[in-house]
């Protein structure tokens, strides 16, 4: 069982990574790197901002980061666990599909999906009421964490653990955040 979802997994990436060409490679190499998401998170965190006030966005902000660090640790902890090789790493796959980037770090499971994830389901479920579209938020980890794929550093089955853990922690720190929202913000 466990061999037939390597295969599979294997085999959507080869198909995943395949579809890219070396025309979109820049384009893909941009939105893999956090710093030029930068003007993206400004603009939600003013939004915010706008609807919550000061005190509440700093209070959400450290809510993200306890949440952000949390999730990059235990993805560390995973990856130094399981060993995983990266497609670009992996000489059963390395060869046949496009290496566009390389990372000698482990690939199971994909801290850029996890933290993402992470942070919208957060965000999703504090902001719901705020924002109709909030949903689209989840654009975000979709897109970067294809880019992984696209790129060849990471595995489909990296990319939907990292969503699973991060959509988890996500979740269950709002818990936590509504328990103790009204002890600083009752009303």
């Amino acid at each position: 069982m466990l061999e037939t979802i390597k295969e599979l997994d294997k085999n959507l990436l080869i198909y995943l990574n395949g579809l890219g060409s070396e025309t979109y490679d820049k384009l893909w190499l941009i939105i893999t790197q956090q710093l030029y998401w930068t003007p993206f998170f400004l603009l939600l965190f003013y939004l915010i901002y706008k609807k919550i006030g000061g005190k509440q966005t700093l209070y959400l902000l450290l809510f993200i980061a306890v949440l952000i660090a949390f999730t990059d640790q235990t993805c560390n902890l995973f990856k130094h666990t399981f060993q995983r090789l990266r497609p670009c790493n992996d000489p059963e796959v390395n060869t046949i599909i496009r290496v566009v980037q390389v990372r000698k770090s482990f690939s199971f499971f994909s801290g850029h999906a996890a933290n993402t994830m992470a942070v919208a389901t957060f965000l999703f479920w504090v902001l719901r009421r705020y924002f109709k579209y909030i949903g689209f938020l989840f654009l975000w980890p979709l897109i970067f964490a294809y880019s992984r794929i696209y790129l060849g550093l990471h595995f489909p089955g990296d990319i939907l653990a990292g969503y699973f853990f991060g959509a988890l922690f996500g979740s269950l720190l709002y818990l936590v955040y509504k328990k103790l929202k009204p002890q600083y913000f009752p009303g």
